[in-house]
């Protein structure tokens, strides 16, 4: 199986080329905290780039710290409250937080957990109706580190009952996720993707 996509670096190109990415014509922000939180098997390197595009249309951005997104879900969510206290001591406001992939389920747990700290949540392709809808290969990828996870901690990934819990619960937060599903046809040419945005609204 190919792991990467050539289409990628083309894709990246064009963002660069992009007016938006330089600003142009994109409302200004209102200065606002936004924690990024990268996906699994990633690090904050992932989304360098919008962090600086978030900085120059005027929000405070901060990258989460994570090296790795692949620590059992207690002890990611331990580290992400720190981070937000850190934040909320700074700009003395809530925190919005933009997760990709699995940092989307960690920060609707987040919210769920401390919604007092959390302005919003966006989730990026994160699988919050079903964290188990996953592609094979990352199946694969969670089988090794759920052993990793055991052996060093001695903690077991289908023993995480209250994240699972909190995270099915109805958002506390307002909480938008974004899932982009690409649909291919028997033939050579690929058909064109589509954006579902489901909005999830606080009670």
């Amino acid at each position: 199986m190919r792991l990467w996509n050539p289409l990628a670096v083309r894709e990246l190109a064009a963002l660069l080329r992009d007016p938006v990415y330089r600003g142009r014509g994109v409302p200004r922000g209102d200065g606002r905290p936004v924690l990024l939180i990268p996906g699994f098997l990633a690090g904050d390197w992932t989304l360098r780039v919008m962090h600086s595009w978030l900085g120059r249309v005027g929000y405070r951005a901060y990258l989460s710290g994570i090296l790795l997104n692949v620590q059992h879900s207690e002890r990611m969510l331990s580290g992400l409250r720190r981070k937000v206290t850190e934040i909320r001591k700074e700009t003395g406001s809530r925190v919005s937080l933009v997760g990709h992939s699995r940092g989307g389920l960690l920060a609707k747990v987040y919210a769920q957990r401390r919604p007092e700290t959390v302005e919003q949540v966006i989730a990026l392709g994160a699988p919050l109706a079903d964290w188990t809808d996953l592609a094979a290969i990352t199946h694969h990828a969670v089988g090794v580190v759920r052993t990793a996870n055991e052996l060093a901690f001695g903690r077991r990934f289908n023993a995480e009952g209250r994240f699972t819990y909190d995270l099915g619960l109805p958002p506390l937060v307002p909480t938008a996720s974004f899932v982009l599903e690409a649909f291919h046809s028997t033939a050579r040419s690929p058909r064109p993707s589509r954006l579902r945005s489901p909005l999830f609204t606080a009670r």
